[in-house]
């Protein structure tokens, strides 16, 4: 079993504006929230750790998971409202981000919600996004990962928020907790980009987060693909080409699926994923890749099921009359 931890909100998608009316479209969301139910459609045991309202949202929220066959028993109930995420998508598929959620249910874990002990049948732990760096939430999950280091594997996704937490700097110290728990990272370029500096190389960055004591971190180029830094070298991928409806969960959907290969090929183990080789990564990153490119075909967050993912990688590389794809940006 994998447990997810983070925020479940509500993204609000909003249209353009007709006279006084700004039409929106409210769905279930959230990095982590993605990541959960990526990981059960494509076949593997999931488990949400995560603060979730009582409102009418909450309930949206905690129902999908539990019909997406996600493991709910580890969800905190609380009357605390839920987060609004506003999303407005350009006419290049990019989203921009505007959240509403000050001490909201994702942002109020404290310790004592925390499980005293987990069972063993938990191989694996995710922390990401703004819920990593905002309090209470970010010190309680920080403690949890520091407890479980080195029991089991630990990966984390920055997805960084400067929406939500502008001050780097603070979202870099809050962040590097989590980062020395760390058995795997995985990341965006303009994850780096925002967070590190622009001046600062993917293989710095790399050497940054394995300084701290990553065993593999993974990063995602937008159309270039992903490029792994680990014990075997460097190792990258290309994109694949389809044709793009919107990016928003692409990143969330590479995650679990690079969680979710790991599994499947018997390697969610710190040990194992230590001694991957080239071919392996290969293997992983072109798995997880396939997987962000029937994510970007879709409309939201539609995250794919493992057979979606088998066609594309049985399919040609390059699909006929298609356009280059924008893979993992968020």
């Amino acid at each position: 079993m994998i447990l997810v931890c983070g925020e479940a909100l509500i993204d609000l998608f909003v249209g353009p504006p007709e006279g006084t009316e700004m039409p929106a479209r409210a769905v279930a969301g959230g990095s982590p929230f993605n990541v959960a139910i990526g990981l059960a459609r494509q076949g593997a045991r999931a488990a949400f750790l995560g603060g979730i309202s009582r409102d009418r949202f909450g309930g949206l929220l905690a129902d999908i998971l539990e019909c997406e066959g996600v493991d709910t028993r580890f969800i905190v109930r609380t009357d605390r409202l839920s987060t609004l995420s506003a999303i407005a998508t350009a006419p290049d598929g990019q989203p921009s981000y505007s959240f509403h959620g000050e001490a909201a249910a994702d942002r109020s874990l404290t310790p004592e919600d925390l499980p005293s002990q987990l069972p063993d049948e938990v191989r694996a732990l995710t922390f990401g996004s703004y819920t990593i760096v905002v309090e209470p939430v970010g010190s309680t999950y920080a403690l949890l990962a520091e407890r479980e280091k080195g029991r089991r594997v630990i990966s984390v996704d920055p997805n960084v928020r400067p929406t939500v937490v502008r001050d780097m700097k603070r979202w870099g110290a809050a962040a590097e907790r989590f980062y020395r728990c760390a058995t795997l990272v995985k990341a965006s370029d303009e994850d780096v980009r925002t967070a590190l500096g622009e001046d600062t190389s993917l293989a710095d960055a790399a050497a940054y987060w394995l300084g701290l004591g990553a065993r593999l971190v993974v990063i995602t180029r937008g159309a270039a693909g992903a490029v792994a830094f680990g014990a075997a070298g460097t190792v990258s991928v290309p994109g694949r080409e389809v044709s793009v409806r919107d990016t928003v969960g692409a990143g969330d959907t590479f995650h679990a699926a690079l969680l979710a290969r790991l599994a499947a090929t018997g390697r969610l183990d710190e040990t194992a994923i230590a001694a991957l080789d080239a071919e392996a990564i290969g293997d992983l990153l072109a798995y997880a890749t396939a997987a962000a490119a029937v994510t970007i075909t879709r409309r939201g967050a539609d995250l794919p099921r493992r057979a979606d993912i088998e066609a594309v990688l049985s399919a040609p590389a390059a699909l006929p009359g298609t356009v280059a794809a924008a893979l993992c940006g968020i």
